[in-house]
């Protein structure tokens, strides 16, 4: 395993350059495991925080059931993050996740109480087509997999699709966020594809760059650091 102190962090590596494991072809099981090691790696290091904060600000007061989007949405942990979340406000929510991974939607079921009436869906999220209009999209830990095409075409389908508002949880590339991965042995995938993820990850330039590229205005988005190693991007429309 490199050093982070050997890596040039200055520029975002292509994803097609620098391929996490979990992307590729992995058994079930190690999918699932992967996820589950995630999961306690976001909650360690305070990953639901800065959503569930967003959500707090734009959340409207409504007797209807907001309809919450998560655009590759893994094991679910963050909508069941969002679940709690709603319940302990007393906001009816309609929860939908979503990922291009079949493993993902199976994952998601079998760790999540039936009673949380979680939908998860396996496909596109820009081909999905809800009864529902979509208030809010959220992403987390997803768009470092992307290209810099896709986000921008990710961006444009946000901005098409919500009512209310999107937000984006992802990392800061940095070496200091990086070294985290080597603290704590996680899941043989996590600690791969954690140092990998970093590099593929962003600073505040790169958004300004993208959301200007996607067209959206950028005076009505914020661009946050979330201590320890997050990077996040809130549109409230």
């Amino acid at each position: 395993m490199w050093s982070s102190a050997q890596i040039d962090f200055s520029q975002r590596v292509s994803p097609r350059d620098l391929p996490e494991l979990m992307d590729g072809n992995v058994s079930y099981e190690d999918f699932r495991d992967c996820l589950r090691s995630l999961e306690t790696v976001n909650r360690w290091l305070l990953g639901y925080r800065p959503t569930l904060a967003w959500l707090d600000q734009v959340v409207p007061t409504s007797s209807d059931p907001v309809h919450i989007v998560d655009v590759g949405c893994g094991g679910g942990d963050m909508l069941r993050q969002i679940a709690g979340w709603a319940r302990r406000r007393g906001i009816a929510v309609q929860l939908t996740g979503i990922d291009l991974n079949p493993f993902a939607a199976r994952a998601a079921a079998e760790s999540t109480p039936k009673e949380l009436g979680i939908t998860w869906v396996t496909g596109d999220a820009m081909l999905y087509r809800p009864e529902k209009p979509v208030d809010i999209v959220i992403s987390s830990l997803m768009a470092h997999h992307l290209e810099n095409d896709e986000i921008v075409a990710l961006l444009g389908w946000m901005e098409a699709t919500v009512q209310v508002g999107w937000f984006v949880n992802d990392l800061e590339r940095s070496k200091r966020s990086s070294r985290m991965f080597g603290w704590v042995r996680w899941h043989w995938l996590v600690r791969h594809d954690g140092p990998v993820s970093f590099r593929r990850a962003f600073r505040e330039e790169d958004w300004v760059r993208l959301l200007a590229a996607a067209e959206v205005p950028q005076a009505s988005v914020t661009v946050e650091k979330w201590r320890p190693g997050r990077l996040c991007v809130g549109r409230w429309k």
